[in-house]
């Protein structure tokens, strides 16, 4: 699947954390978004421990296959092999994963590739890197979801970082429906979220809510 920046529009993000490491649960409420409309989706299992490397493996896989179903585009966070293993279209890496470069040589032409970038400087580096598809940004607000999460950067910043990156980039961290026109007004090509969604009592609502804002 080549990369489109309206992919980011709708970026929804999650692992069975998300959902008490309930797995049933958990597809089912990401199908659910799917059929409401997101526009990629991010499998990111952060606790390798309760899940063995098979396991994820044939979440990564059923996820690969609802969003061929849907026509959703699957990225891989921070595992260029399971991507490339159970067909997925792309994959995720942030500044403390695997190494950019290798990345890039391992997977440019074959997957997608995000990376995160929250300062001018990590922004101005990755310009220099023409294999890399979007930039993912934050977070913008305080967030729950991301126990290690970076400093929060605030509208200002993210507009400024924006406009800097020769990327399509995608923001991060503590959306809501309140402050997403905001949100939207840096510029930014699209937004990227966990809880709003995967927390929301109504999924199918909020995602029909969000692309009611666009």
């Amino acid at each position: 699947m080549n990369f489109n920046p309206k992919m980011l529009q709708i970026y929804l993000v999650g692992g069975t954390q998300d959902t008490h490491h309930d797995s049933y649960e958990f597809l089912a409420k990401v199908e659910e978004a799917m059929q409401a409309g997101i526009t990629a989706f991010q499998y990111r299992e952060k606790d390798s421990s309760t899940m063995t490397a098979d396991a994820r493996l044939i979440m990564a896989r059923r996820l690969v296959e609802l969003g061929q179903h849907y026509s959703v585009p699957i990225i891989i966070d921070d595992d260029i092999q399971m991507a490339l293993r159970v067909g997925a279209d792309g994959v995720h890496v942030g500044q403390d994963d695997e190494q950019i470069e290798r990345v890039i040589k391992e997977a440019a032409g074959k997957l997608i590739i995000g990376y995160s970038c929250n300062t001018a400087t990590e922004i101005k580096a990755a310009n220099q890197l023409t294999a890399i598809d979007y930039i993912g940004c934050g977070p913008v607000f305080e967030t729950t979801s991301k126990i290690d999460a970076d400093p929060v950067l605030g509208l200002d910043k993210l507009k400024k970082l924006n406009s800097l990156s020769t990327h399509p980039l995608v923001a991060i961290g503590g959306l809501s429906l309140e402050n997403i026109p905001a949100v939207l007004k840096t510029g930014v090509s699209g937004l990227s979220m966990i809880s709003l969604v995967l927390n929301s009592e109504d999924i199918t609502e909020t995602v029909t809510k969000i692309k009611s804002l666009y």
